[in-house]
């Protein structure tokens, strides 16, 4: 078997890690072959899109060494396409490289921004039979020792039961320490608000707490929070096809 991935995604034994860990979550799952691809009130198979926040000139939130959330927030969805492509699930990206989806026209940031997340929304609910999974780093400067990765919610039908998965999984391995709950995203996220799949935004971790952005900067990490989060999908999955 022959696993093709970017070559920007790191060495070789970091591939040779990436497949380990794929094969370990294909087996934990026990889903073999058989993997269920079709979203709840879907009469097809489940797109996965894949949306790493911000980018561009629109760099989200910064950390205190000045490393922004928007680069981040690319490494971990990349690492996460490739993994779902490799579980057999097909996938759509907003954005693929260090740039602003938005419209020719606008000029000021703002407009930028605004054009940036209609853009999205409107390729996501343009797409048959989309689960949204979109990737954000946090901040609390006010509590630098607050950390973990959390998932959130929207209101469309799913939803709920997607980031509750997501959570698990994330519980059971990047929160090790202390687990934290799915919640429900407030009406003022725009992107969230408009779109109408199920759909969750996986908030990975803290830059305001220097040990979590520097955890978060690396291959390692960046794969494991992958890994961790398509293992949430596959059990999201497994869960609908029981009931």
């Amino acid at each position: 078997m022959v696993l093709i991935i970017r070559k920007k995604h790191g060495v070789l034994a970091g591939l040779f890690c990436l497949f380990v860990a794929v094969l370990a979550v294909v087996l934990w799952q026990g889903r073999g072959q058989n993997a269920a691809v079709f979203a709840p009130g879907l009469s097809g198979p489940a797109t996965v899109v894949i949306d790493p926040g911000h980018g561009g000139e629109d760099g989200g939130a910064v950390a205190s060494n000045g490393t922004t959330e928007s680069g981040i927030n690319l490494a971990v969805a990349l690492r996460l396409d490739d993994v779902m492509r490799f579980l057999g699930h097909e996938t759509v990206m907003t954005r693929k490289e260090d740039i602003s989806v938005y419209t020719e026209g606008a000029k000021t940031l703002h407009e930028k921004k605004v054009s940036d997340l209609k853009n999205r929304v409107a390729q996501i609910n343009g797409t048959a039979g989309a689960v949204l999974i979109s990737i954000h780093q946090n901040s609390m400067p006010s509590a630098p020792s607050v950390h973990g990765a959390q998932a959130f919610y929207n209101r469309a039908e799913g939803s709920t039961e997607l980031a509750g998965a997501v959570q698990e999984s994330l519980n059971q391995s990047i929160n090790a320490e202390q687990g934290k709950t799915a919640k429900k995203i407030p009406d003022s996220i725009y992107l969230m608000k408009h779109v109408t799949c199920p759909s969750v935004i996986v908030e990975c971790g803290f830059l305001s707490n220097t040990s979590e952005t520097e955890r978060l900067q690396t291959d390692a990490y960046q794969t494991a929070l992958a890994v961790s989060i398509a293992a949430g999908y596959q059990r999201y999955l497994a869960n609908e096809g029981t009931e």
